[in-house]
């Protein structure tokens, strides 16, 4: 079972009001903190190890389109279906779990499709 909590959402936009993401190769980190409305981005780095951006001179950091919406779904687990850290950590391995058997059974009936 998946943890959850009560967060004090108030001040956090819905994810439907966040601007849309520019399409760009890298992000900044104050750009994502502006995009998806979030702060702690260099703590969810460290808890969410999905996360990794590229460290370019002076170890500043610059995120690609796929880590922002990633950070977007991880806010949307904590803000607004009020995930614990752990809770939202395991809801990403089971996504990213179900995509991979997904991806492996269309191999599976691509193979016996032939």
């Amino acid at each position: 079972m998946l943890e959850k909590t009560e967060f004090d959402v108030s001040s956090a936009l819905p994810s439907s009001q966040l601007p849309p993401i520019p399409p760009k190769r890298y992000f900044t980190i104050g750009e994502v903190a502006d995009l998806c409305g979030v702060r702690s981005l260099r703590y969810w780095e460290q808890e969410f190890t999905q996360l990794s951006p590229q460290k370019r001179r002076g170890n500043r950091r610059y995120y690609q389109h796929h880590e922002v919406v990633l950070i977007r779904k991880i806010r949307a687990l904590l803000y607004e279906e009020g995930f614990t850290i752990s809770g939202a950590r395991k809801r990403l391995e089971e996504a990213r779990d179900e995509l991979r058997l997904r991806e492996e059974l269309q191999a599976v009936l691509q193979i016996l499709s032939k």
